[in-house]
Order: C-alpha cells, then sequence, then structure tokens
C-alpha cells in the first residue's frame, strides 16, 4: 500500500489588528512642563504636571487554522480527504484548488470549526489551499498552504471495447479487460457507469478478475446512444494497485440485424430491421470437427487474413494465407468467413469445416455477387450469429463476446453490486 506522508500541520497567520490611540493630555497635544499662565502657550510655558499620550499594542487574532495534508508536503496520501481545522473560531472560506483551478468540493462542520473534502485529492497533483476563520473578538486569521499528492507505484488500466465513436450491432456488450487482477470488484464496478438513451437497466457481470462486461436484459433497441463513464483513476483494484483513467467512451447502436446458422438445413438466414433480408448457403463443423452451438457476435472484421491450424492446436491440417471475409465468433478461433477452395456443392449440402461457418466466395475476395462479399458488406462488429443444430454444446459465455448466452437471473449474480 502506497501511503502518504503526512507531517505535523503547519500554521500559517496573518492577523487583522485593531489599534487605539491614547488620549492627549492638552488641547494642543502632549505638554511640556512649565510655569508660564498664558493663554498660546509656547515651548517652556505651561500650567502644570506632564501629560503623556498612552497607546496599546494591536491585537492579533487567537484563532488557529491546521492543514491536513500539512504544507510543504510532497507524497501526501490521494486515499484520505482533505480537512481545514481552526481552534479559537470559527471557519468563514476555504478553498482547496489544483493547478488549473479546479476546485476541490467540501463541506463545512455544523459548528463551523472544520472542513472535509467530498472526495479525496487526485493523485500526482499540486494543492493550494487558502482559508480564513475568525475568532470572538472577530479578529480575522488567514492561512495558506500548498502540497502535493503521491503518484502510485503500481497501478491498472482497463482496455474497453467497442471504440469511442463507433456505430456497432445490437448485440455489441460492453467489455472491460483489466491489466492487473482485480480483488476489489465492488469498487472498481462502481467507479464504472453504463447508461444508455433510451434508457434500459444495464447490468455489469465479471467473467473472471480480469474482465468485466455490461450489458441489458435483451439486445439493444436499433439508434440507442450509449455512454461508458470510466471513473477508475484512484480507485484500488488490488491491494497497492490504482487505476489511472477518468474518461467517457460513447458509441451508437446502429440498425437492427441478427442472423441464424442452421447447420441442419444449412443455411444462413439475415434479418435486418425485423424482416428476413438474405438467405445463404453454408457449410459448417464436420461432425469430427462441430461447431460451437448458441449466440455469436461478431468482434472482428478481415477483409483477408490467414488461417493456420496450428493455432487451434489442430496441428498441420490447414494453412490459408488469404481467407476472405472473416468475422471473428469467438475468441478461440470460430470464424464465418468465405470459402472459396472448397467445391460449390458442400454448401447447403454437407458440413465440411474445422468448426468455422463457411460462405462461397472466390479467391481475393472481389466478386461482389459472391455470397461471402454480400454478407460481410452487410455485417459489422456488435451484429449477432446464432448457430443452431450444430449437434455440439453451446459456446461458453466467456468464449468472445458472447454473454448473451447466460440468462438474465444468471447474469446479474455475476454483478458485483
Amino acid at each position: 500500500m502506497l501511503a502518504g506522508l503526512i507531517g505535523a500541520p503547519v500554521l500559517l497567520l496573518a492577523a487583522c489588528n485593531d489599534t487605539k490611540g491614547g488620549e492627549g493630555g492638552n488641547a494642543g497635544g502632549g505638554a511640556s512642563p512649565g510655569n508660564g499662565a498664558g493663554a498660546g502657550n509656547d515651548a517652556g510655558a505651561g500650567t502644570g504636571g506632564a501629560s503623556t499620550a498612552a497607546s496599546s499594542s494591536p491585537k492579533t487574532s487567537v484563532a488557529v487554522i491546521t492543514v491536513t495534508p500539512a504544507d510543504g508536503a510532497t507524497a501526501a496520501s490521494f486515499s484520505d480527504p482533505v480537512r481545514v481545522a481552526v481552534a479559537g473560531g470559527t471557519l468563514g472560506t476555504v478553498k482547496v484548488t489544483d493547478a488549473t483551478g479546479k476546485a476541490l468540493a467540501g463541506e463545512l462542520s455544523a459548528d463551523g470549526t472544520s472542513w472535509t473534502s467530498a472526495a479525496a485529492p487526485a493523485s500526482g497533483t499540486k494543492y493550494t489551499v487558502t482559508a480564513s476563520a475568525t475568532d470572538k473578538d472577530k479578529l480575522e486569521a488567514d492561512a495558506n498552504a500548498t502540497f502535493t499528492t503521491a503518484t502510485p507505484a503500481n497501478t491498472f488500466v482497463g482496455y474497453f471495447t467497442p471504440e469511442d465513436g463507433s456505430t456497432v450491432g445490437v448485440g455489441m456488450p460492453v467489455s472491460i479487460n483489466f491489466s492487473k487482477p482485480v480483488t476489489d470488484r465492488k469498487a472498481v464496478q462502481q467507479a464504472i457507469t453504463v447508461i444508455a438513451e433510451p434508457g434500459v437497466e444495464i447490468v455489469g457481470h465479471w467473467f473472471s478478475s480480469t474482465r468485466l462486461d455490461f450489458r441489458p436484459q435483451e439486445y439493444w433497441a436499433k439508434g440507442t446512444k450509449v455512454t461508458v463513464k470510466l471513473r477508475l483513476k484512484d480507485v484500488q483494484g488490488a491491494k497497492g494497485v490504482y487505476g489511472t483513467q477518468s474518461k467517457d467512451v460513447r458509441f451508437t447502436v446502429g440498425r437492427a440485424q441478427t442472423s441464424v446458422a442452421d447447420l441442419a438445413a444449412k443455411t444462413l438466414t439475415v434479418t435486418t430491421d425485423g424482416q428476413v433480408s438474405a438467405v445463404y448457403k453454408i457449410s459448417g463443423g464436420a461432425p469430427e470437427h462441430r461447431t460451437w452451438g448458441g449466440r455469436m457476435v461478431i468482434s472482428e472484421q478481415f477483409q483477408q487474413t490467414r488461417m493456420n491450424s496450428q493455432t487451434v492446436n489442430l496441428g498441420s491440417e490447414y494453412d490459408i494465407a488469404d481467407v476472405p471475409h472473416a468475422q471473428r465468433l469467438t475468441t478461440s478461433g470460430t470464424f464465418i468467413h468465405g470459402n472459396y477452395w472448397s467445391p460449390a456443392s458442400i454448401f447447403g449440402g454437407q458440413n465440411t469445416s474445422h468448426g468455422c461457418v463457411g460462405l462461397k466466395d472466390a479467391q481475393g475476395g472481389q466478386d461482389q455477387g459472391a455470397d461471402g462479399y454480400k454478407f460481410y458488406r452487410s455485417s459489422m462488429i456488435g451484429d449477432v450469429v446464432e448457430v443452431v443444430n450444430s449437434g455440439d454444446k453451446t459456446v461458453e459465455p466467456s468464449n468472445g463476446l458472447n454473454g448473451w448466452n447466460l440468462g438474465w437471473a444468471a447474469w446479474k449474480a455475476g454483478s458485483a453490486h
């Protein structure tokens, strides 16, 4: 745990003075000794004994102001609030600002003897404190202090998807992968807010100590505007490990498109904004390499990519350098993609792949009439492809952006709130 160094409070006082002059002995000011009796006396002439002007010393306020963290601290705590207190008086104004002039909000106690910031100061930041107080005689005391908070030695960040400013499909969750394991899941989840317009309940679900996803109960409505507010800066995710981010991410949900890949019928039926927009012939996983079942979200798109069986632990069964129109459905390597190397008869007729879903395509991916080309062009990240009748089990919800395979009750059970 990185602890701020808080020294003894330093007192800086400036008092308002109250000066009272003494009374003069004669109308003309202090008189000199003399024995003359005339009216208009000059030096050496007077009527009696001497009178000396009396004066009192300036009075200083007895109010004593202390600031915590102490003036001059260079590694002050960013986990504790700023406090200003006064003895022998009541506080007037208190202002705590950073180098940009941004004020740290706070509240005065009911008796006026202390002020506490509403939140802790930010890490690695210099602050200036100005405060005033008055004592019972209405004499004012002022205090000025500066301190700098410590910078944490161990930090974490959250890598988020989708990207800021993007337009996505209706199945796109907000997925955040943390650079270090989180042990205080509640603190971290509370520091992240996801709101939608139009409004809908959005709940977070922890898949692991490094992954937190958010989604509504059903797919987003088309046109929904989503804002993700990351307020992770100085949030302690694990002992001595603090977040560094404070930013907003915004994305928009586009048209509503979902597809159903029926591996018994060997067809892909595409529905756009409630209407069937296309039906394609497909080929899925062979009996020895069945395709996962369930709802899968397109998470990446590649106009052309290399696919090598060694990357999915299938030895040297295939290595295709130019697979066209590939769209990722799982982290483990399931894609829906174009296929130019298989005979046309398998599409709609036979499941022959190693687990992917294939559509007829042309090498180079330039044939605009090919099914692979057309489906790719109609798709976007966040679209849902549901695989049915594959003969295999449902995909793990954490394998890709596929939390839709969890019921709502199970999803909410994974929240730290």
